[in-house]
């Protein structure tokens, strides 16, 4: 009895000794951890404070931008040429402080616009462009925008709801869900005839080259789907009947926004994976109507 009190003892005193390591061990993370939170905590205010300033310095120079601009407007009074790239000139400043400097700046920012109206307003009238009834349908000869994109089309003809749209010298079939009616101008204004001349030649070139398979694989998605788009457009100005986009199997995600995209195209009948044999589910055979 006394060996297995000894032995007990022993225990529970080891026990002990592990306990008492253990409290003195999280102790000293309890410590590391609050002094990582105050330091966290000093870093963050000084961010903020950082963050502040650097929103007053573009305020500021937003407003002495805001003030050139309304002297050049007052300036050039019967001239709308200049008048609209002054404000161009002003949306562009405020476009590139709004994507340097982030979110909190955004905000900040955003709130000049009704600043800057309000001044207009108290100027001389000023002669201004006439601006498009945004609820009108898009029509021959309206500028537009490609969503996603900032480059300016022309559009040629309507095709139901879709539009031929010239972006410079390449001409396009688009979704006119797609498209948004702009004020700006194309960056070389063109006659359609010019047009029609430009893309003529330039559609006889890319017929000769163009090939009936496409590889997308290690595109990101948005990448992949605008490659596909010219190249289904161009599949069906050239009448291909048969095309394959090589997209792999990977985790699907391609392949999947790839076919969400030819069930908006209205010259694709249909689509189906390719045999078996000669890739299966890592290409997409398009039938073109």
């Amino acid at each position: 009895y006394l060996l297995d009190i000894v032995r007990d003892r022993r225990y529970w005193e080891n026990k002990r000794r592990d306990v008492h390591a253990k409290e003195k061990k999280l102790d000293a993370a309890i410590s590391d951890y609050q002094t990582q939170v105050d330091t966290l905590s000093r870093e963050h205010k000084s961010i903020i404070n950082e963050a502040k300033k650097e929103a007053k310095e573009i305020l500021k120079q937003t407003n002495r931008e805001i003030e050139r601009t309304i002297k050049e407007i007052k300036e050039v009074q019967a001239d709308k040429e200049r008048t609209k790239e002054t404000r161009r000139k002003l949306e562009d400043f405020k476009q590139a402080a709004l994507n340097e400097d982030g979110s909190e700046n955004s905000q900040i920012i955003s709130k000049i616009k009704p600043r800057r109206e309000l001044k207009a307003r108290q100027q001389p009238r000023v002669a201004k462009a006439p601006k498009a009834d945004a609820n009108r349908p898009i029509a021959v000869g309206d500028n537009v925008t490609l969503s996603g994109s900032n480059t300016v089309g022309t559009v040629l003809s309507l095709d139901g709801k879709t539009a031929t749209v010239a972006f410079g010298a390449l001409k396009t079939r688009v979704d006119l869900k797609r498209l948004t009616r702009t004020m700006r101008k194309p960056d070389k204004p063109q006659t359609e005839s010019t047009i029609a001349k430009t893309t003529g030649d330039d559609a006889r070139s890319r017929q000769l080259q163009f090939k009936q398979e496409i590889d997308v694989r290690g595109m990101r998605a948005d990448e992949a789907i605008q490659a596909v788009t010219y190249f289904i457009d161009d599949a069906i100005q050239f009448n291909a009947h048969h095309v394959r986009i090589l997209h792999g199997t990977g985790t699907g995600v391609l392949r999947e926004v790839i076919r969400q995209y030819l069930n908006t195209v209205p010259g694709v009948a249909n689509f189906h994976d390719e045999d078996v044999r000669l890739g299966g589910a890592g290409i997409t055979v398009v039938n073109i109507e």
